[in-house]
């Protein structure tokens, strides 16, 4: 493959494993009522994704230095077409767990050589451009492999809709392009455990991660079967991508922010942008659902997560890839947990509820977290005086 064409065709393969992840996203409320569930039912199965993530991001750290770059890739494309595959020959809300699991552990193996990858195939030692093309890469496949199903429900109903088989069809050209590419960094001997590590002065900006990234598992996870009482659950997955890939859209404003201003900002725009998007739900108006996930979008993977793992790396020193490992760390624990409590809530208590104690505890995270990020921000204004 020419040079200049293999980083199109990483990006493009990063694409497709994200793609594989919210595919199924508008039919979780589906596979709930099959499966006689409710939403706390959605959410743990939701949650298969993070027991996949977690144990690579933990412990697999030096995994890509074992066996190269292009084999981590190729393990990835693998796993999100045998999820796929299990979808559409099962799709049963047990299978939707296991399914999950096998796309967090691809993710996570993507995710742990991808912005290196790609920094290599560039050939420009420009870190932050990789970053920049491995982020808009993953985050369009997160927001359309929802969308695209949500438009082929809109045409024909069906459990296994033709997004699954446009998926292994885009998914299976992307592992002949990744077969293509060089492998630039041969495997070596490393250490392959490496445990997350925190900074100084980096705890706010991993909750703040935590808080923007369980609002973006709210919609995900149970949005689709609140809107379903309203007769909106096929436009799910157009909320899934206004909440996850309209982020990149607010990015360019970001990286000229400071990191901790655009985290701030982002933790002002979270709970307000909730509110808008809660009360559509609630009240089934699909337009302020959709502008609210744009607007939440743009803190959760515009600002919070741009500031947030710039300000990371920079307290990191040289322990950049860990501290990354640990913010993303709180990140997926955010994606999860007060996911499945939500979901509890909404089965006991009802979806307005679970919607108004979900949004009281962001609104109280974000002033606590934004507090924290203030004293931290001082207290490090304070140290680098003193040291001058």
């Amino acid at each position: 493959m020419a040079a200049h064409r293999a980083p199109y065709a990483l990006a493009f393969a990063l694409c497709m494993i994200t793609f594989a992840v919210n595919l199924q996203a508008p039919l979780y409320t589906a596979y709930a009522e099959l499966a006689g569930g409710g939403a706390t039912a959605t959410a743990i199965a939701f949650s298969g994704y993070v027991l996949g993530v977690l144990p690579v991001l933990l412990l697999l750290g030096g995994l890509a230095d074992r066996v190269g770059r292009r084999a981590l890739i190729l393990s990835a494309l693998g796993l999100s077409i045998a999820a796929t595959l299990l979808m559409l020959f099962a799709p049963t809300l047990e299978s939707l767990g296991i399914a999950r699991l096998l796309m967090g552990v691809g993710t996570a193996l993507a995710s742990a050589t991808g912005t290196a990858y790609m920094g290599e195939l560039m050939h420009d030692g420009d870190n932050r451009r990789a970053a920049n093309w491995v982020t808009a890469a993953t985050s369009l496949g997160f927001g359309l492999g929802a969308a695209t199903t949500s438009l082929f429900l809109l045409s024909v109903p069906s459990l296994t809709p033709g997004s699954f088989l446009l998926h292994l069809l885009l998914a299976a050209l992307a592992m002949l392009a990744v077969w293509r590419l060089p492998d630039t960094r041969p495997a070596q001997r490393s250490a392959l455990l490496r445990l997350p590590y925190y900074p100084a002065g980096s705890l706010p900006y991993g909750l703040a991660i935590l808080l923007a990234w369980a609002c973006v598992g709210l919609v995900i996870a149970l949005l689709p079967s609140i809107l379903k009482q309203h007769e909106l659950a096929t436009w799910s997955g157009f909320s899934t991508f206004c909440v996850i890939s309209c982020g990149l859209l607010f990015q360019p404003l970001a990286r000229r922010l400071a990191p901790a201003r655009a985290t701030a900002l982002g933790l002002l725009i979270l709970p307000c942008s909730y509110a808008v998007l809660a009360w559509g739900a609630d009240h089934g108006a699909l337009g302020a659902v959709l502008l609210g996930a744009v607007a939440a979008s743009s803190a959760c993977y515009g600002f919070i997560y741009l500031g947030g793992l710039s300000a990371v790396n920079s307290l990191a020193g040289a322990e950049k890839t860990r501290a990354s490992a640990g913010f993303f760390l709180l990140a997926y624990l955010g994606f999860s947990l007060p996911v499945m409590f939500t979901g509890l809530l909404a089965d006991r208590l009802g979806a307005s509820t679970a919607l108004l104690l979900f949004g009281l505890a962001l609104v109280a995270g974000c002033l606590l977290v934004g507090l924290a990020l203030l004293r931290s921000t001082r207290s490090l204004a304070t140290t680098l005086v003193s040291v001058k």
